[in-house]
C-alpha cells in the first residue's frame, strides 16, 4: 500500500452482542474501507449489514457539524450555530443556577443508554460529572435489567454462561425470545455449523415467525409473555417421565425437591397448553429432546422479558440446564449475556463515591413521568441526552414529548445526527462517531477485549463525549484530577480482577483484541459450582424470599392478556410486540436513506383472520391504537403471527414516519417484576382501517 494508506482496527460500538473487529482502511486522514476482520475469533471476516454501510454514516451530508442553540418552538427543530464557548458557558450556568435553586441539583437528570457501548464513551467521565453534580441518577433499565436480574438469582453474579465459541459442539440448540439471525449473526453461523458438523437441530420459541424462526428446524409459537408456564411444563415432563439429571440436581442445586413438587402439582402439560396456546405433544417433545439430545444450549434473550413477568420468565428458563444436566457439557447449559465475565474496575471508572448520600434514582423507563414531577423527588429541570434518543425509544411516547415539550425544561442533546430528541433541544452539541475518539470494548456476546483506537480526526467540530464532560467539568470548578485523560481511565478500567490479567493497555494497541484470561476450554459450571450464595444453582432462592418475591420458578402474566384481563381485551384485543426491524439497531441508522429504503415503511403483521374481521388487505393503511395513543402502518401479511397477535418492527424516527409517531405511542412505562425492566410486549391494542394520510 503506498505510505500514505493506514489499516486500523476499529470496534463496532452498536449495542449488540458480537462487538465486531473491523478493518478500516485510512488513505491520507480519510477512511476509504471498512470490512470485518478475518484475524478476530468471533467476527471471521464478516459485519452485518447494518454495520457494513458504517462509513455512508461517518461521512453523510446530515452529519451535526458545530453546536447550536434553539431559535423555534420546540419540536421544531430550528437552531442557529454557536461557538463551544457559548455552548459550554450556557450549559454551566443553567446546571449552576438549577443546582443553586431550592429543588437542587438532584432535578438534573442524564439520560443515556448505549449508542456505544465503550467503556470510556459510555460509562466514564460522564458518570462521575453527574455523580460531581449532585445530579439525579439514572437506572439504565430499558433493555436487559428484569431478565439479568432474574438470570443472577438463579446462576449467581456476573450472568456467567455458555462460551459462543464451543457452540459449534451442541447437538439442540434452542434461540429463546432471540432473533439470532439479525441480532447475533456471528452466533448463528456457528449454529450452522454445529448442525453441518453435528446434526444439530435448531429450534426457535418466539411468538413471532422471525427469520431465525423462518431459518430453524423447529419453530414453536407460544402466545406472548407466557414463556414461563412454557419452561415450567417442560420440567414437569422432565421430572414425571425420569428424564432429570438428579445426580447433577443433587450435588449442584438447592430447591430440587421443592421446584419438583410445584411443577408436578401445578403445570401439567394440559394446564401449560392452555396457558401458552401450543398443543400438549408440542410441550412433551420438546422436553424429551432438550434431555436427551446433549450437548443442549439454550440461548436466552431479552424478548421474553418485555412484560411484566419478564424477570421472573428468564429465571425459570435459566433453571432447565440444570435440571437436565447440560451444564456439564462445553458448550452446554444456557447463554444469555457473556458480559459478567469481564473484570473491569467500573467503580473506579464511573465514581459512585462522588455523588452525594440519598441522591435518588429515576428509572429510565419513567422518563415521562419525571419530566411531568410525578416521580419523589423534584421534577426534572434540566435534561442532559447522549448515546440515547428518548424522544422515539422510550415508553410511553406522548408523555415524554409533553415533557420535552415543556418550555421551561432546559435540554442539552448531545449527537451525531438530528434525531427526533434533538428537535426538543436547546443546546445541540456534535458527537463524534467511533472512527473519531479511542475507546476498549468488552463484550456481552463472547470473551475478547478489544481496543478502538481514533482513526481519523473528528469531522467538524464534533467532540467525545469524554471531551465534553472534562469541560464541563473545567467551567464548573471540578477537581481536575477527577477527570483525567483517556489513557489513564483505560488503564484504571483494565487494572481490574482475575479475567483480566494480562490484558494490558500496551497488549490492546499492539494486537487489537486480547482473549479474556479464561480456560481455552470454558465450561462455566461443569463443576457444579455457581457463584451464588449458596455456591450452587439456586432453583429456590433465599434472596429472592428475602426481597419479597417467589423464591420459587413461576408464571407471572403479564399486565395486559386477554386470559387475565378480558375487560381490557375487550376494547383492545390484539397483543402487539414491537421488536428490532434488522436494518436498524433501536433507533440508530433509522434516517439512513439506504436502510430506510431496505426497511420500507411501517408495517404490522396481522393473522389473516384478524384482518379480515377488520376489512383490511395486505398493504392497506391503518392505526394501531390504544388509550396511550397510536402510530399508522401498512397490514403486512406474512403468516408470521398467530391470531390475537400483531407485529409492529421499528424503531422509526417519529418526524420520518406517516403520523409523526412510531410503536412506543402505544407502549406503557409499567415496570416489569424485578430490575425495574421495561414492559414494551406487554402491550394490548386494537387496528381499524384509516384513509391515505397526507405525507
Amino acid at each position: 500500500m503506498p505510505p500514505e494508506t493506514t489499516v486500523f482496527k476499529n470496534v463496532c460500538p452498536l449495542d449488540c452482542p458480537d462487538t465486531c473487529s473491523m478493518l478500516v482502511t485510512v488513505r491520507n486522514g480519510v477512511a476509504v474501507e471498512l470490512k470485518g476482520d478475518p484475524g478476530h475469533p468471533f467476527t471471521r471476516g464478516f459485519l452485518c449489514r447494518k454495520m457494513a454501510r458504517y462509513l455512508d454514516r461517518v461521512y453523510s451530508d446530515h452529519r451535526l457539524m458545530h453546536p447550536m442553540k434553539r431559535i423555534g418552538r420546540k419540536g421544531e427543530g430550528r437552531f442557529e450555530r454557536i461557538s463551544w464557548d457559548e455552548a459550554l458557558a450556557t450549559i454551566a450556568e443553567r446546571f449552576r443556577a438549577v443546582a443553586d435553586s431550592p429543588e437542587g441539583p438532584q432535578a438534573i437528570l442524564p439520560y443515556s443508554y448505549y449508542g456505544t457501548m465503550g467503556k470510556l464513551q459510555a460509562s466514564s467521565l460522564d458518570r462521575r460529572f453527574f455523580h460531581r453534580l449532585g445530579a439525579s441518577k439514572l437506572d439504565r433499565t430499558i433493555c436487559a435489567s428484569a431478565g439479568s436480574l432474574g438470570y443472577e438469582y438463579t446462576l449467581g453474579r456476573g450472568r456467567l454462561g455458555a462460551d459462543p465459541l464451543a457452540v459449534p459442539g451442541c447437538k439442540f440448540l434452542v434461540n429463546w425470545g432471540s432473533n439470532t439471525v439479525n441480532t447475533n449473526s456471528h452466533l448463528w453461523s456457528l449454529m450452522i455449523e454445529a448442525r453441518k458438523k453435528n446434526g444439530a437441530t435448531i429450534v426457535t420459541v418466539d411468538p413471532y415467525r422471525s427469520p431465525t424462526a423462518e431459518r430453524s428446524d423447529w419453530h414453536i409459537q407460544p402466545r406472548p409473555g407466557t414463556d414461563a408456564a412454557l419452561a415450567l411444563g417442560l420440567m414437569h415432563v422432565l421430572w414425571r417421565d425420569g428424564l432429570a439429571d438428579e445426580d447433577y440436581l443433587a450435588r449442584a442445586t438447592v430447591g430440587a425437591d421443592l421446584l419438583r413438587e410445584r411443577v408436578l402439582n401445578d403445570y401439567p402439560p394440559d394446564r401449560t397448553a392452555a396457558i401458552t396456546g401450543l398443543d400438549v405433544e408440542t410441550i412433551t417433545t420438546f422436553a424429551h429432546r432438550l434431555a436427551r439430545e446433549q450437548p443442549s444450549l439454550i440461548r436466552l434473550n431479552y424478548g421474553m422479558q418485555r412484560h411484566h413477568g419478564g424477570g421472573m420468565a428468564v429465571r425459570t428458563i435459566a433453571c432447565l440446564p440444570a435440571v437436565v444436566g447440560s451444564w456439564r457439557h462445553a458448550g452446554g447449559g444456557a447463554l444469555l449475556s457473556t458480559s459478567g465475565a469481564y473484570n473491569f474496575d467500573d467503580a473506579r471508572l464511573a465514581r459512585p463515591d462522588l455523588s452525594p448520600a440519598g441522591t435518588r434514582t429515576v428509572n429510565m423507563n419513567q422518563l415521562g413521568e419525571a419530566l411531568a414531577g410525578e416521580l419523589p423527588g423534584p421534577r426534572v429541570d434540566a435534561l442532559y441526552v447522549y448515546n440515547s434518543n428518548p424522544a422515539a425509544v422510550a415508553p410511553n411516547q406522548a408523555k415524554v414529548l409533553r415533557g420535552l415539550a415543556r418550555e421551561d425544561l432546559f435540554t442539552v442533546v448531545h449527537e451525531l445526527f438530528a434525531t427526533d430528541t434533538v428537535d426538543y433541544a436547546d443546546v445541540v452539541l456534535p458527537a463524534t462517531s467511533q472512527l473519531e475518539h479511542v475507546d476498549v470494548h468488552g463484550s456481552y456476546g463472547h470473551h475478547e477485549v478489544m481496543y478502538n483506537p481514533r482513526s481519523i480526526e473528528p469531522r467538524g467540530e464534533c467532540r467525545s463525549n469524554n471531551d465534553v464532560f472534562r469541560a464541563l467539568a473545567a467551567r464548573l470548578g471540578f477537581e481536575p484530577e477527577s477527570f483525567p485523560d483517556d489513557e489513564t481511565l483505560m488503564r484504571e478500567a483494565l487494572d481490574g480482577g482475575p479475567t483480566l490479567h494480562g490484558v494490558t493497555l500496551e497488549r490492546l494497541e499492539a494486537e487489537g483484541s486480547v482473549r479474556l484470561n479464561l480456560p481455552e476450554a470454558f465450561a462455566p459450571f461443569a463443576d457444579g459450582v455457581f457463584p451464588t450464595p449458596s455456591g450452587k444453582c439456586e432453583l429456590y432462592s433465599e434472596r429472592m424470599a428475602r426481597d419479597g418475591l417467589d423464591p420459587l420458578p413461576t408464571y407471572i402474566p403479564p399486565l395486559e392478556d386477554p386470559q387475565t384481563r378480558p375487560d381490557l381485551a375487550a376494547r383492545f384485543p390484539i397483543q402487539l410486540l414491537s421488536p428490532p426491524r434488522p436494518q436498524f439497531l433501536n433507533s440508530t441508522f433509522a434516517n439512513s436513506p439506504r436502510h430506510r429504503d431496505a426497511a420500507g415503511e411501517p408495517t404490522v403483521e396481522m393473522a389473516a383472520e384478524d384482518a379480515q374481521a377488520r376489512g383490511v388487505a395486505d398493504g392497506d393503511r391503518v392505526e394501531v391504537f390504544n388509550a396511550r395513543g397510536s402510530f399508522q402502518a401498512r397490514v403486512a401479511l406474512t403468516g408470521g403471527v398467530r391470531p390475537g397477535v400483531a407485529v409492529a418492527a421499528g424503531i422509526y424516527w417519529s418526524k420520518l414516519s406517516p403520523g409523526r409517531s412510531n410503536a412506543n405511542a402505544t407502549t406503557s412505562s409499567a415496570l416489569s417484576d424485578m430490575g425495574g425492566g421495561a414492559t414494551f410486549f406487554d402491550n394490548l391494542v386494537q387496528i381499524r382501517p384509516i384513509d391515505e394520510p397526507t405525507p
